[in-house]
């Protein structure tokens, strides 16, 4: 299986395709693949629309409940939470919901639907540090309930995580257009700016009704096993280039990948698609357990890329690795021209004066911090939905809500 690196590993659902597997769906009356979407996007209901060749409402549904429904639709591990509720299940397999919303919602911009509508101004200003998905998410409601809504981010373009993902799985045409429904309704942006360095937090407050952080997982962890070796490199920054780059990279013909998540299998599918002979990824779990989606696992797999699972690294000596397995009497030694470790991230929010406790905001009210006036949301906020982008959509709508009560809102 070959691509470039520019083209989408999936194609889109034809309108026969998606009526087809729409038609499959039990219209459950209390729909459980409803229940175990996070972002609350209501799959039952836009399958339903789509079932009666309303795509239209189908679109609508999507986007009033998730303002990245067509992000959510690509990367979303929807074999984890919608359609592992899906009721079909017991009787072949669970409809393919991603599919569907990824057709929705490219028939919504084919048909130019405009379909958020910014609220009425209520006079009031809520300030959000941080561009990633939480944070759009959040903006995109709180303009719609008429707020006035400021986005600092310290990268040139909105979007955070989302800008790491390979072109192949999140195409910068697709993240562009879903940050312009966002902005579109009056959100302001200010790019290039870090919080804590470039403008104080505090003087955001004084301008502010509200604060929202919503500062993700962007940087590496140090792993002190690899430190001042020059065959490697983190996850993060190489992701970052190859995006940047649109996938001009000089790479060698035997890389090491270290890591089990979705970020290890976005490292390795990039490599082999730009043409990387020998790719190996070694994980600490064993690959039923791996943190990483069904669908990355596959297309790391259709690619060729060699999983071994269970192992840990314990020596390294340049491009030379020695694992031992976690569970059994086994050891290996892989020799590669580079490492790239994959191996977690943590939030850069030392210079705003905010504890974490194990890498979160662990506060006793969710999403909220000892600051009455200060909220957390996305990676560094405590709570129960998942270091996705999905469960990312989900806190800032809950934050959204919360702000809104806090300024006296419905």
């Amino acid at each position: 299986m070959k691509c470039k690196y520019q083209d989408e590993l999936e194609a889109t659902f034809s309108s026969l395709n998606v009526i087809e597997e729409a038609s499959r769906c039990l219209l459950c009356h209390d729909a459980p693949c409803s229940k175990s979407c996070p972002a609350e996007t209501d799959p039952a209901k836009f399958i339903r629309s789509v079932r009666f060749l309303n795509f239209k409402g189908a679109a609508e549904t999507i986007r009033e409940n998730n303002a990245l429904g067509g992000i959510c639709a690509r990367v979303c591990p929807t074999e984890k939470l919608c359609e592992s509720g899906c009721s079909r299940s017991g009787i072949d397999k669970p409809i393919n919901i991603a599919a569907i919303q990824r057709f929705v919602t490219e028939f919504e911009d084919k048909a130019k639907m405009d379909i958020l509508k910014k609220g009425e101004p209520n006079g009031k200003k809520v300030s959000i540090i941080g561009g990633g998905p939480s944070a759009l998410q959040a903006a995109s409601t709180l303009a719609q309930l008429g707020y006035e809504v400021i986005i600092f981010e310290k990268e040139n373009k909105l979007g955070g995580m989302l800008r790491l993902i390979p072109e192949f799985r999140l195409p910068n045409s697709l993240i562009a257009s879903e940050i312009e429904k966002v902005t579109k309704l009056g959100v302001k942006t200010v790019t290039g700016v870090k919080v804590g360095k470039d403008i104080s937090l505090e003087e955001i407050k004084k301008q502010s009704d509200a604060v929202i952080l919503a500062i993700g997982y962007s940087e590496p962890k140090p792993v002190e096993l690899f430190e001042n070796n020059d065959k490697v490199e983190y996850a993060l920054d190489f992701l970052r280039r190859v995006k940047r780059n649109m996938g001009v990279e000089n790479v060698p013909d035997n890389v090491l990948v270290i890591g089990g998540g979705n970020v290890a299998m976005d490292v390795a599918t990039t490599l082999k698609i730009l043409g990387v002979k020998q790719v190996t990824n070694v994980m600490y779990r064993q690959i039923l357990l791996s943190k990483a989606n069904k669908k990355e696992l596959d297309s790391a797999r259709e690619l060729g890329v060699s999983i071994l699972d269970g192992y840990i690294p314990t020596a390294v000596e340049g491009g030379k690795v020695t694992f031992k397995h976690r569970d059994i009497e086994s050891e290996l030694t892989i020799n590669a021209d580079k490492i790239i470790l994959a191996i977690g991230q943590s939030a850069d929010i030392s210079e705003l004066g905010i504890e974490l406790d194990k890498g979160e905001v662990n506060y006793e009210k969710p999403f909220a911090t000892k600051d009455e006036k200060v909220f957390v949301m996305g990676d560094i906020a405590h709570h129960d939905y998942g270091k996705t982008v999905v469960g990312a959509i989900r806190t800032g709508k809950e934050t959204a809500r919360l702000v809104d009560s806090y300024l006296g809102g419905k």
